[in-house]
Order: C-alpha cells, then sequence, then structure tokens
C-alpha cells in the first residue's frame, strides 16, 4: 500500500503481486466520499478458483478510513486480471462506470467467445462516460479521457493534479502498453499518449500495472513530465508511423497475458461471473486457435 498525503488530490494506491496490478483509492477529504479505481478479484488460473482477498483489503481499507465509497471506476476491459467491481457492487451497493466504448469491446468478445447471454449494450455497467464526462466525489470534480489503442475503451479519468491512465503508459523503463489485442492500434495509443502528454508538467500519473523490471522497488505513480523525458519507448519514436512500427515489432514477440481468456469473459461482465448452470457451477469458455 502507498499512501499520498501532499495537499493536493488524495490518492492510495494497493498492489497485487500476482498480476502486478494497481488499484487506486481517490478521496474528497472534506466529504468522505472516494472512488475505486480498476479494482481487482483474485482467481487462481490453475485450479480455476476466485478469491475476494484483494478487493476486501480496499473495503476494509475504506472502513478503516471512515470513507463512503460512491464510484467503482474502470479504465478498461482488463485482460490481465478479473475485475472486483460487481463483488463490490454487491457488498456496497457502489455504481460502476466505464468508458462508453466498451460496448465495441463487448460486441468483440462475445464473437470470439460466441456468448450469447452477454448484452453488448453496456447494461452491465452502471454508467458509461462519454469522452469528456465529469464525474463527480462529493465535492472533488474529475473528468473522463478517452485514451484507445491498447482497446478501443480505454479512458483516463483525471481529478485535479491526478490522472490515472490505465494501460496506456506504464513505468518510464517500461514504456507502453501493446496494441495487438483485438481492436488495439499502435497510431490510436500514440495520440491517446499525446493526449496524456498534453496534461501539466507536474500532473500524477497512476498506473495500472507496475511489473517492476530488475526487481526495483514498486512505482504507482510518475508525472508527465517525466514519461516525456524518460519513457523508454516514447524517447525512441519521434511520430506515430515509428511508434506503431516499434509496437507491432514488440508485439510479435509477446505472448498472450495468463489471464486473458477468463478475465475478458468476466470482465465485460463487469466483474460478474457467468450465470452459473444447472448443477450450480460457473463455466468460462476456452477458444481454440482463435486468439
Amino acid at each position: 500500500m502507498d499512501t499520498h498525503t501532499d495537499t493536493r488530490t488524495d490518492v492510495e494506491s494497493f498492489f497485487d503481486p500476482d498480476t502486478f496490478t494497481l488499484t487506486h483509492l481517490v478521496t474528497d477529504p472534506a466529504s468522505g466520499k472516494c472512488a475505486l479505481i480498476d479494482p481487482v478479484l483474485d482467481f487462481d488460473p490453475k485450479s480455476g478458483r476466485t478469491s475476494t482477498k484483494s478487493a476486501d483489503h480496499a473495503l476494509a481499507r475504506i472502513q478503516e478510513r471512515g470513507l463512503d465509497l460512491v464510484w467503482v471506476l474502470e479504465t478498461h476491459v482488463h485482460a490481465d486480471h478479473l475485475s472486483g467491481g460487481d463483488y463490490i457492487r454487491d457488498k456496497t451497493s457502489v455504481k460502476i462506470a466505464i468508458g462508453a466504448n466498451v460496448c465495441t469491446v463487448q460486441k468483440t468478445f462475445t464473437d470470439i467467445f460466441n456468448i450469447h447471454d452477454v448484452k453488448t449494450d453496456g447494461s452491465q455497467f452502471d454508467r458509461l462516460l462519454d469522452d469528456g464526462a465529469e464525474i463527480t466525489v462529493g465535492g472533488l470534480k474529475g473528468y473522463v479521457m478517452f485514451t484507445p489503442g491498447h482497446t478501443p475503451a480505454c479512458a483516463t479519468y483525471v481529478f485535479g493534479d491526478a490522472a490515472f491512465i490505465g494501460d496506456t503508459l506504464f513505468a518510464p523503463d517500461y514504456g507502453s502498453a501493446r496494441c495487438d489485442f483485438p481492436g488495439g492500434d499502435g497510431e490510436t495509443l500514440y495520440q491517446s499518449m499525446q493526449r496524456i502528454l498534453a496534461l501539466p508538467d507536474t500532473t500524477r500519473l497512476f498506473l495500472c500495472h507496475d511489473y517492476q523490471p530488475g526487481g526495483r522497488p514498486l512505482v504507482t505513480h510518475t508525472t508527465v513530465a517525466d514519461q516525456r523525458e524518460k519513457n523508454v519507448h516514447l524517447t525512441a519514436c519521434t511520430d506515430a508511423k515509428a511508434y506503431a512500427k516499434m509496437r507491432a515489432d514488440k508485439d510479435a514477440t509477446l505472448s498472450m497475458p495468463v489471464l486473458i481468456l477468463p478475465s475478458v469473459q468476466v470482465n465485460i461482465r463487469a466483474g460478474r461471473l457467468p450465470a452459473p448452470e444447472d448443477n450450480g457451477t460457473s463455466y468460462l469458455k476456452l477458444p481454440l486457435n482463435r486468439l
């Protein structure tokens, strides 16, 4: 857990080492209202068992601080961890929001998995957010910035000096997100990163993942200035076409994330597991030779 106690936007971060995922809690101290960004539902791919340990830890911290959770915000349909959003909604009645382009992602993956019981209108989420939409957390006002490229539905949430950038950029020594998932596009991601880098230099950019290359200490956030000056992918590419080529060459060497097949089936449902079948067990599909 990493707590930031400066006089700017109040952010507390939680790290899941199994998936290298960062979940962030943004709070309005005056009202005690808060939003949780990208919560995790733990999943063991060997046994198929889920656990709520990570989500419960975040909820316990919210209770410990005496906060009132008003939003779960998803930056995108994650392919590397299951979302804890629906579990948290069931526990607290909080609303889940995501970028409105989630419908595009739902259409893509319901086709890939031949799923017929998932509507592709985003109705699994409580609010679909348009580019520029305002999000209110007590007296703290934020807004949505669409940042597609990694997926078509990626969105960044900006609250004061803090921006929650999902999988667009990683720490400067690790670079940026892959673009070879269905609907991904390198040139589009490059343009999205430029939108983020147009924020003030001191804006803190909170990461969705940190892979700690070389075993270095955890990085929960960087700044616009740090990314512009030090990001290993951006400093090596001078324009969108060069970036897209670099990204395509690199992506061709990468294997699929360990949890992509379970994750997207759950996350297009806002974190809800598929409905149990007649034996009381939920099942996930495994598409052969498709991805």
